[in-house]
């Protein structure tokens, strides 16, 4: 821009784009400000820069935040473990007024004779021997025991608790015969006051007994005593008196029945066993020492039939004391009973035997009507797979942060792990309202929609969010399925971590644990 003076001392510019300017005079230009040409502008300051962990650090990072959340887990068995303690209240309630487990033994003819026994005692420093008339029992097993028994299962509930109770009905007929040579058995035959003989059933919780109970002998109809049962249920039962001065053979009709909650146990005695049982509950559990010679398990119930000699017993069909209890473990996540080898007791350490000598340990078998799904046993199976969940989703977290860019703090990590917990608290909470499918299915839905919203927003984004989703579903998919394949579960949960770890190796082949990762060396 060229400036000429003209008159009056005013100034004309002259712009090269030839645009006049209107002239301004001397004084006018002094007393226009102009901003001064060093005057400083204001620049925000720039934060430092943040620190970068190394992926090797952000790995122990997660590693230790997964080791702290295995102390919630074990908590979440704790609680486990009370839900179970007042499920087993509430059925030990129910079985007060309706009968607990049930032991059944006999028929068996309880003859009483006399022995003479010789004791030494010491008087006056002399050992002196004296001789004692007493009354002793002889036990008879009878030659064949055939008996039909039925279970019919129901359904009880105390408050949000059920449990699996029965009633048992046992219709058998028993045939005994005095053995010519019971001398064999150290009692003289003019010993034995057969007309004081009794027939005893044994019956271990004689609560459960319901009405329509009979016993005849060869016909005639004999009336049940309260009481005197036999060793082997606790000398819990039931008994008749029977005159058997005649000694002839006898043939025993019975007829009983028990309520019952749990395991239903019958003890064979006798030359030759028969047991037919039959039930409408489909799921039965056969143990104790004799499995069913013959068993047919559908949809609509069970037979199972037994055949037991007394070889395989192990037991002399006259007995000069009677049989202990089976001996019983408890094993199981809910402490079920369960047969042990029997083992032969004395006398005197019998329970209930103050004047008997044991003949030995009786035998059992044990037939349960389970639960096709025990919800406890489920969720106990199910929290021992919850480092897999918190594993395998951390496992994402550390791959998106460290090659996709994705910061992820230890906090978020943390409430991740604590809501992948969570889902353990709410299937045992709903499973035991709405039962273990359903609650599976809402507790994992809840989860999985929980952590897509909150993994969009520290993934930032939604892409990244669909996919733990879409893991998460797939995990909770497996597990349901381990869960239910419990024979192969142990098979296809190792291949399939075999081939996650592969994949994860594979994804991480390339990194640098070290140093700052990939990201920083691209800047580089």
């Amino acid at each position: 821009m060229l400036a000429s003076i003209g008159a009056r001392g005013a100034i004309r510019l002259n712009p090269l784009d030839g645009v006049d300017e209107p002239c301004k005079s001397v004084d006018q230009l002094k007393q226009q400000e102009y901003p001064p040409m060093t005057q400083s502008v204001s620049i925000p300051p720039i934060p430092p820069a943040r620190s970068e962990r190394s992926p090797g650090v952000k790995l122990v990072i997660a590693v230790l935040i997964a080791v702290a959340l295995m102390v919630p887990l074990l908590m979440i068995y704790g609680l486990l473990w009370d839900r179970q303690e007042q499920a087993q209240t509430a059925q030990a309630s129910i079985g007060q007024g309706w009968g607990g487990q049930q032991t059944i033994a006999g028929p068996v003819i309880v003859i009483p004779y006399r022995a003479t026994e010789t004791t030494t005692v010491t008087e006056n420093g002399k050992d002196v021997t004296r001789t004692v008339n007493t009354i002793r029992n002889l036990y008879l097993s009878p030659q064949t025991n055939i008996a039909d028994v039925v279970i019919k299962p129901e359904k009880r509930k105390k408050a949000i608790y059920e449990t699996v109770v029965y009633e048992s009905q046992i219709a058998g007929s028993a045939n005994f015969a005095l053995p010519a040579d019971i001398a064999r058995f150290g009692v003289a035959r003019e010993a034995l006051m057969l007309e004081r003989a009794e027939v005893r059933l044994g019956i271990s919780d004689a609560r459960g007994l319901v009405d329509g109970n009979s016993v005849s002998v060869n016909g005639t109809p004999l009336a049940l005593q309260p009481g005197k049962g036999l060793l082997s249920t606790g000398n819990s039962g039931t008994f008749a008196f029977v005159d058997w001065t005649a000694a002839a053979p006898l043939k025993v009709d019975y007829k009983i029945g028990v309520r019952g909650l749990g395991d239903f146990k019958l003890i064979p005695r006798g030359v030759d066993t028969r047991w037919t049982v039959k039930s409408s509950w489909p799921n039965p559990s056969f143990g104790g020492d004799f499995l069913p010679a013959k068993r047919n398990v559908t949809g609509s119930g069970f037979t199972a039939t037994y055949a037991i000699p007394n070889l395989a017993l192990g037991q002399a069909q006259v007995l000069t004391g009677d049989l202990s209890p089976p001996v019983t473990t408890n094993y199981g996540a809910r402490g079920g009973p369960a047969y042990a080898e029997p083992v032969m007791v004395d006398a005197s350490t019998a329970p209930g035997a103050a004047d008997n000598s044991s003949g030995g340990t009786a035998k059992a078998v044990a037939i349960s009507l389970v639960e096709p799904v025990d919800l406890y046993s489920q969720v106990d199976r199910s929290i021992k797979y919850g480092f897999l969940f918190i594993g395998f989703t951390f496992v994402a977290f550390l791959m998106f942060d460290i090659i996709a860019g994705a910061r992820v703090a230890p906090a978020e990590y943390l409430l991740t792990g604590i809501a992948l917990v969570l889902f353990f608290v709410l299937l045992l909470a709903f499973a035991e309202v709405i039962g273990f499918t359903f609650a599976y299915m809402l507790a994992s839905a809840a989860i999985i929609g929980l952590l897509a919203f909150y993994s969009a927003a520290v993934l930032k984004s939604w892409k990244r969010a669909r996919f733990l989703a879409a893991m998460l579903i797939g995990l909770y998919a497996l597990l349901y399925v381990l869960l239910n394949l419990e024979a192969y579960s142990l098979l296809i949960g190792s291949v399939l971590m075999f081939f996650a770890l592969a994949g994860v190796m594979y994804i991480t082949r390339n990194i640098d644990w070290g140093g700052l990762g990939k990201k920083d060396e691209v800047a580089a």
